[in-house]
C-alpha cells in the first residue's frame, strides 16, 4: 500500500451519465470514484431494481475492476487497490414512488445518492425546466428529505428548480450536493444554479460539481462553444462565493467504449427538453464528444482538466480539494 505521502490524488467525479460495465475510461483518466447513474433518469421502481442488479452482479464477477463504495473510506480502499470506485448513484426519485421505505432498501442494494428530480416536477418538487419558479420542496418532498437523511443517502439537487433546491437545502440536517451544476452568473443557462442557491448548498457542508458539460458550460452562442476556459471561470466564481472546501468537479461524461452507446440518451435530452439539448444540438450537433470542449471529449482527457485549473491560477492544495478532497469530506458526512 502506497504511502500518504506518495499515493495519487483523490479524483471523484461528481456525476458520469452513463457507463457500459467498463471503468478502462475513468482508469486510463485516473479517476478515483465516479457517482454513475445506474438507473435511467425516467425509469420506475421496476427498471431501477434491475439496472442495479445488473450493477451489483458486475461488480461482484471474478476479476472485476470495480469497488462498490458504501462509505468514503471504500475510495480510499479503491486507489489504494488500483480499482474504480463505483457511487451508485440516480438522478431521480421516481423509483421510490410515494414509498419511503424504498429508501432503505435501495440503499442496502447500494444507492448512494439520488437527485431529487430530474428536468420535470415529480411528488418531490419542482424540477430546473418546468414553468413555476416559485413552486417547491411538496410536503412529502420534506418527510423524503428527513428519510434520506437517516438512511444516509446523499441529496443531489442538480436538475432541480432554485426553490425546491434552496427548500431542501433548508431542510436537509446533512450535506446536499450539485453533483454536476455551474453557475448562472457565468453562464446563463436553464441548467445553472443562482448564487443564492450556491450559497444554500455551500451553508449544509454541501459540494458543488463544476462542469464542462456544454449544457452548463457554453453562453448559448454558436460561435462561443465549450472550453476548457469557461470551466475554468466557473471553478473560480464558485470557489469566490462560496469557499474553495466547497468545490468540486462534476463533468456529466459517459464512460463507454463506443460512443454509440449514449446515442439514445442524447437523442432524449435532444427531443424532450428544448432549452439544454435542442438548442445545443442545433448549435453543434448531437453528438457525445461534441458536447464537451474540444480534446476533453471522455473521461480519459480527466488529467486535462486538472491541468487547466493550475493554469487558471489555483494552487496545488486547492486543485486537490476540487479533484476530490472536498467530495471526499462530504461524502463522509453524509454517509456515516
Amino acid at each position: 500500500m502506497p504511502s500518504p505521502s506518495s499515493a495519487p490524488r483523490i479524483v471523484v467525479d461528481g456525476l458520469v451519465y452513463l457507463s457500459d460495465g467498463d471503468p478502462e475510461p475513468l482508469a486510463t483518466g485516473g479517476v478515483t470514484a465516479a457517482n454513475v447513474t445506474v438507473a435511467h433518469m425516467l425509469g420506475d421502481v421496476a427498471q431501477a431494481f434491475d439496472e442495479m442488479a445488473v450493477w451489483i452482479a458486475r461488480i461482484a464477477a471474478p476479476g472485476s475492476r470495480w469497488r462498490l463504495v458504501r462509505r468514503a473510506q471504500d475510495i480510499v480502499a479503491a486507489r489504494d487497490e488500483g480499482r474504480t470506485g463505483l457511487v451508485m448513484g440516480w438522478q431521480n426519485t421516481l423509483p421510490f414512488g410515494n414509498r419511503l421505505e424504498r429508501v432503505a432498501a435501495f440503499h442496502a442494494m447500494g444507492l448512494r445518492i439520488a437527485q431529487l428530480t430530474y428536468n420535470e416536477a415529480n411528488l418531490v418538487g419542482e424540477g430546473c425546466m418546468e414553468s413555476r419558479p416559485d413552486a417547491g420542496l411538496t410536503r412529502y418532498g420534506h418527510a423524503l428529505v428527513e428519510t434520506m437523511n437517516a438512511v444516509g443517502v446523499a441529496i443531489d439537487l442538480s436538475h432541480c428548480s432554485e426553490k425546491t433546491g434552496r427548500d431542501a437545502a433548508a431542510a436537509s440536517r446533512r450535506p446536499v450536493l450539485l453533483t454536476h451544476a455551474n453557475a448562472r452568473a457565468v453562464h446563463e443557462r436553464v441548467r445553472n444554479k443562482s448564487d443564492e442557491t450556491l450559497r444554500a448548498v455551500a451553508a449544509t457542508g454541501g459540494v458543488i460539481g463544476v462542469s464542462i458539460h456544454g449544457f452548463m458550460n457554453w453562453s448559448g452562442r454558436p460561435d462561443d462553444p465549450p472550453s476548457l476556459d469557461g470551466f475554468v471561470r466557473q471553478a473560480r466564481h464558485v470557489a469566490d462565493v462560496v469557499g474553495i472546501e466547497h468545490v468540486g468537479i462534476g463533468t456529466d461524461y459517459a464512460a463507454v467504449q463506443d460512443d454509440a452507446t449514449a446515442q439514445s440518451v442524447l437523442d432524449m435530452s435532444k427531443a424532450l427538453y428544448e432549452r439544454s439539448g435542442g438548442e445545443y444540438a442545433r448549435a453543434f450537433g448531437n453528438t457525445s464528444a461534441g458536447r464537451y470542449p474540444a480534446g476533453v471529449p471522455s473521461p480519459r482527457q480527466f488529467p486535462r482538466l486538472l491541468e487547466a485549473l493550475e493554469r487558471g491560477g489555483f494552487t496545488g492544495a486547492q486543485v486537490d480539494a476540487i479533484a476530490g478532497g472536498n467530495f471526499l469530506r462530504a461524502f463522509g458526512e453524509i454517509w456515516g
